[in-house]
């Protein structure tokens, strides 16, 4: 079996399994989910949706935030951690988003990660999910799980992960699978006690126990 082969099983047996493949971040609105994915890093998404209702409240849109005092910003998001750089980050890019691009967040990578802490996973999640078109958001469970089915070669390196990924998943399934791999990095193929018996993903995972 290819890689290729191996990436549209693994797309169909998650699609059966995870039938909603949404983001888990709460969001109305690009800029909110620009400005949530940018606060769960390092940090859970469940904490992130706890925090966001109180800042979107105060700050809805980039407009607000962007007048914000950087000080407010960091007593909204302090149990997020790295609080002073995503404070930072957040007016800066809602700076950006309002002064340099008329209130619309970019549809492409290479403009996306020119804003104020916005790498390529959180610049692939807002081209996929805001945007439609086909990307591949590297998060730790994307590379540590593709790594364990053999999708990938060896590397941790996130824009690694992202471009062999690309080569071999099917263009309209790459932004559903990477919400699919995390659902599944939560519910079962867990970290430090992976539940292998209950894997959908078994017969094919090249690191499965007794295998």
């Amino acid at each position: 079996m290819t890689k290729k082969q191996r990436a549209e099983k693994v797309c169909q047996l998650l699609k059966t399994e995870y039938p909603e493949a949404v983001c888990q971040l709460n969001a109305d609105t690009p800029f909110q989910l620009l400005v949530a994915t940018r606060l769960s890093a390092q940090c859970t998404d469940a904490r992130v949706n706890l925090v966001t209702p109180a800042l979107f409240k105060k700050y809805p849109t980039e407009n607000e935030l962007a007048e914000a005092e950087i000080e407010d910003v960091e007593k909204l998001i302090h149990s997020c951690g790295f609080y002073h750089g995503k404070a930072r980050d957040l007016v800066g890019m809602a700076k950006a988003v309002r002064d340099v691009h008329g209130g619309i967040l970019p549809d492409t990578i290479e403009e996306l990660t020119t804003l104020p802490g916005v790498g390529r996973k959180t610049a692939n999640l807002i081209v996929g999910d805001v945007y439609k078109k086909p990307a591949v958001v590297a998060d730790t469970h994307v590379i540590r799980i593709t790594n364990l089915l053999g999708l990938v070669s060896g590397t941790k390196d996130p824009k690694k992960v992202e471009e062999e990924l690309k080569k071999i998943l099917p263009p309209d399934e790459s932004n559903d699978f990477c919400h699919r791999i995390v659902l599944h990095g939560r519910a079962v193929c867990i970290a430090r006690r992976p539940k292998c018996a209950e894997c959908v993903l078994g017969d094919i995972c090249k690191n499965r126990p007794n295998k």
